[in-house]
């Protein structure tokens, strides 16, 4: 068993892939319609763009919205994302104008910092020595 696909909520689809392609870096793999606003909306890595896809997921669920809300609130990031230099990446990602609510921190062998997506998700990003 290996994980194809997983998703983040996003209130926006289109401003989710414009962040997630020109700002993280990733590659749009699959849009396709679904009748209204709503598509099946994948980015990968550019890395590895046979692997897990993301799938950016609209956010219109009754349930979702507060659930994002909690989480933001509370801190907890919605995905994580691994990077070879989590201070590199952080530099490069704040130089394209990326918010950070927290900055690189170490914790023994991981090195962490979260960013906003500007579509109600905290994201981790962070590497592991």
């Amino acid at each position: 068993m290996r994980i194809h696909v997983t998703s983040v909520f996003v209130d926006d689809q289109a401003k989710a892939l414009t962040f997630y392609t020109d700002k993280l870096g990733f590659v749009k793999k699959h849009d396709v319609p679904l009748g209204g606003e709503a598509r099946w909306l994948t980015v990968v890595s550019a890395e590895d763009p046979d692997g897990t896809e993301l799938l950016l997921e609209p956010s219109g669920h009754p349930a979702v919205q507060p659930y994002k809300t909690a989480l933001v609130q509370d801190g907890i990031p919605a995905a994580s994302f691994a990077v070879d230099d989590v201070r590199a990446e952080f530099e490069r990602l704040r130089g394209l104008g990326v918010t950070f609510t927290q900055e690189p921190l170490e914790m023994g062998t991981v090195t962490t910092a979260v960013l906003d997506d500007t579509c109600g998700n905290l994201i981790q990003i962070m590497h592991s020595a």
